[in-house]
């Protein structure tokens, strides 16, 4: 997510936030109950007496869903935060989680991070919760460059990211395996856009550099990101979101131009 100067929408000019969120564990594992069966309620209450106040609540009356981390899957996800902020030059990577109340699960993934951390001496590592994180990115979000969570918080901070920056035509994303990767707008598909031929183009294109980016092909990621840039500083075509009357194809035929000047 980074603020373009010029972009009437920015809540400052001077934004430049990576989010890595990691998108295959966590609260979104699909690991849920509802109604609880007995067995997983005996089982629950034999490891963790903070089980027995639960233990009475009628079965249809008590849901669970499970929050589950792997070593792996941290280890993954904040040594890619790692490798871009050493690629991209950034000085510091803040891990946000809840470790001071969620022990067991955002605890594993801090102390994979400081651990991390270790092998990579000119990065700065910084620990915040996830609550204080979603306050000091309104109150300076300049002061931050890499961000890594787990799904559900990286999932919230993506969406503050994005709108810091004027909003989900602003912000693109990419789902990185060790093979492949897909890359997005962040809205989405966003289908009752459908046929206006209204939205902002900017966050697909910006997935295309991303995408550039991933492959290797940085000037060409680059070329396109001075387009954006060029277009959206002369204020001259702007989609609705930003107060103006082009369509997309119009604001993409913008950039394009500009892309294809080099």
């Amino acid at each position: 997510c980074k603020a373009f100067p010029g972009n009437p929408l920015n809540f400052r000019d001077d934004i430049d936030l990576v989010v890595f969120r990691e998108n295959t564990e966590g609260l979104y594992s699909g690991v849920e109950f509802h109604p609880v069966p007995d067995e997983v309620v005996e089982v629950l209450g034999k490891h963790s007496p903070k089980m027995e106040r639960f233990a009475t609540v009628p079965r249809d009356e008590l849901a669970i869903s499970c929050r589950i981390f792997t070593r792996r899957g941290c280890e993954r996800i904040v040594r890619a935060a790692f490798e871009y902020a050493k690629q991209h030059n950034y000085p510091t990577v803040t891990v946000v989680e809840k470790p001071n109340v969620i022990r067991e699960t955002s605890g594993m993934m801090v102390r994979i991070a400081r651990e991390i951390a270790k092998e990579y001496p000119g990065i700065e590592l910084w620990e915040t919760n996830i609550d204080a994180m979603c306050m000091w990115l309104v109150k300076n979000p300049q002061d931050y460059g890499v961000l890594v969570s787990s799904n559900m918080f990286g999932d919230i901070l993506s969406d503050l990211a994005a709108q810091l920056v004027g909003g989900l035509g602003f912000a693109s994303a990419g789902n990185i395996g060790e093979g492949y990767g897909v890359f997005e707008p962040t809205h989405g598909s966003a289908p009752k856009y459908a046929g206006q031929y209204k939205v902002n183009p900017t966050a697909a294109i910006l997935a295309a550099r991303l995408m550039l980016r991933w492959l290797g092909e940085e000037e060409k990621a680059e070329r396109i990101e001075r387009a954006v840039a060029e277009v959206i500083a002369e204020g001259k075509v702007r989609t609705y979101d930003m107060g103006g009357s082009a369509s997309t194809l119009e604001m993409a035929e913008a950039i394009a131009e500009k892309a294809g000047r080099g």
